[in-house]
């Protein structure tokens, strides 16, 4: 949990055209963690799309993602970070 009870999430669409090549992730429906994600039609988590929301602006949990993907998702975010951060 967060240090402030806030959450880090970012947007997910299903416009699959948008997909940024190397940092959106795509999750579509013959994925194994599809079914458990709650989404209805292929869609991106897009980390180009980041928000932080406090802990009572959130009201659930459509579902979850595979532990992979979302490792695979920090790792790709943090990467970008330290690659871009101003010094």
């Amino acid at each position: 949990m967060p240090l402030y009870g806030d959450f880090l999430v970012c947007g997910v669409s299903t416009q699959m055209h948008l997909m940024v090549s190397g940092f959106d992730e795509p999750i579509i429906g013959k994925d194994d963690d599809f079914a458990g994600s709650g989404l209805m039609a292929d869609s991106l988590i897009r980390l180009g799309f980041l928000a932080v929301l406090p802990k009572k602006n959130i009201m659930g949990s459509i579902g979850t993602i595979a532990r992979e993907r979302h490792r695979r998702l920090l790792q790709r975010l943090s990467d970008y970070l330290l690659k871009n951060q101003t010094k």
